[in-house]
């Protein structure tokens, strides 16, 4: 089965069966040998997933009746075909004749004249279509109507800028590991393999790529010279600030970017114990440690129930920690950019169980933090319910606990802490807030 076929698949058990879009490419991808066709495969997956609600709108105005529900594949087909038609580069001719073949590839032939029809269609009126289709404000920016509602509330400045940005395709950053070679260095390395990358001014050992590659391109990267992580997300470890002889409990530390990059920036920690509750991305955690030259000690929990570490990986009994990463389970709704399928797997009462369990973690952590301590409470998320109205309400419960206002000359000064939103300095979007214990 070639890449159209495939990403018919692919869409399929994301759009109906809820599955992360991650997981599906990593797994279908596999039956592809051609890295070509691994490529098309990736780009109507996650580009089909972005413009859903553009391309169903269109679909609908060229249909003269729906789909039936059990055909809900040649639907899928047709949606393909105009991602194609719409935002690539494929000549119109082979994309309408390729895109017709999936109808025998699904073994359903009778779908070719339809397919052929709709496709032709949209290519004679695409112009009118496309002012048609994108005159309200869910279907312009493709977002579902309750997320885009919430960002609006949220950020009534500054919605268009996250709208866009979710939809715009991500750069690719590198933290280069300090440990084993300085960023400018690192920079003339890829130049003189004709790399271009540029080094950024938000963090002190991001690089972006002019074009994204394969990891297995990068020079370096089996020996932990760069690990791939969103300049937002490598803020993390700088504002922890690990001191030499500090112990630190990284929280919810998959896949362990945040892990590695404080282990790098200071090697000196009397103990670093990364806790995460799923088995499996532990094991991500211990797989880039050991690709890094790194090593902490890794803790499968719950951090959201009290006692979650028991004591048994803390030396002498201990149970206190200097500084503590709560790396807080969120919606992700600032990282749209990366993983488009979130619009259509969130749903609106997600957002009040994730701030419930955010509150009980910090509930739970907090006794482990050592008076003096630092806490830093970080999510991707750009909505208020999981970020500043978490700090609010738990500063208000806690009275051993203040803020500590983060000085810096990015992002969004809140109330609590400090919001960069997607497109900001072209990273995606995350919040931060530091707490210390009296």
């Amino acid at each position: 089965m070639k890449a159209r076929a495939l990403a018919v698949k692919v869409l399929s058990d994301v759009m109906s069966s809820g599955q992360s879009l991650t997981r599906v490419i990593t797994s279908r991808s596999k039956a592809l040998t051609d890295t070509t066709e691994q490529a098309l495969l990736q780009e109507l997956s996650y580009g089909v997933l972005r413009w859903w609600p553009v391309l169903e709108a269109t679909s609908k105005r060229l249909l003269s009746k729906p789909i039936k529900s059990k055909d809900s594949d040649i639907q899928t087909v047709i949606l393909i075909g105009l991602y194609q038609l719409m935002y690539m580069r494929i000549p119109d001719h082979a994309v309408v004749s390729e895109t017709v073949k999936v109808c025998v590839q699904l073994k359903k032939p009778w779908a070719k004249n339809l397919v052929n029809a709709v496709l032709r269609s949209y290519q004679r009126q695409a112009e009118e279509i496309d002012k048609a289709v994108k005159s309200s404000d869910p279907v312009c920016y493709a977002h579902p109507d309750w997320l885009l509602d919430r960002i609006k509330t949220a950020w009534p400045m500054h919605w268009q800028q996250i709208a866009d940005a979710n939809n715009a395709r991500p750069p690719m950053v590198l933290r280069v590991n300090r440990r084993l070679t300085d960023r400018d260095d690192y920079v003339k390395t890829l130049k003189s393999q004709d790399i271009v990358a540029s080094a950024l001014p938000l963090a002190e050992q991001a690089i972006m790529l002019e074009t994204p590659r394969p990891v297995t391109k990068l020079p370096g990267f089996e020996n932990g010279l760069v690990s791939v992580q969103d300049t937002a997300a490598q803020l993390a470890a700088n504002l922890l600030n690990p001191q030499p002889g500090e112990r630190v409990l990284d929280v919810c530390a998959a896949p362990g970017g945040k892990t590695a990059h404080i282990l790098e920036l200071q090697p000196a920690l009397t103990a670093l114990v990364a806790l995460d509750i799923d088995p499996v991305r532990l094991t991500r955690i211990d797989e880039n440690l050991t690709r890094l030259g790194l090593q902490a000690t890794l803790k499968e929990g719950d951090a959201s129930r009290p006692g979650f570490l028991g004591g048994s990986v803390n030396d002498g009994g201990e149970t206190q920690f200097d500084r503590i990463l709560v790396d807080a389970p969120c919606s992700a709704t600032g990282v749209i950019r990366r993983h488009p399928d979130i619009k259509w797997l969130r749903r609106p009462e997600d957002i009040a169980q994730l701030a419930t369990v955010q509150q009980q973690i910090l509930q739970a952590v907090w006794p482990l933090l050592a008076a003096g301590g630092m806490l830093l409470y970080v999510t991707c998320s750009v909505l208020p319910e999981e970020n500043v109205n978490q700090i609010r309400a738990f500063l208000a419960a806690h009275g051993d606990a203040e803020h500590v206002p983060i000085e810096a000359n990015w992002g969004h000064l809140c109330e609590f802490g400090r919001q960069l939103l997607p497109g900001d300095n072209d990273t995606d979007g995350f919040y931060y807030a530091c707490l210390t214990k009296h």
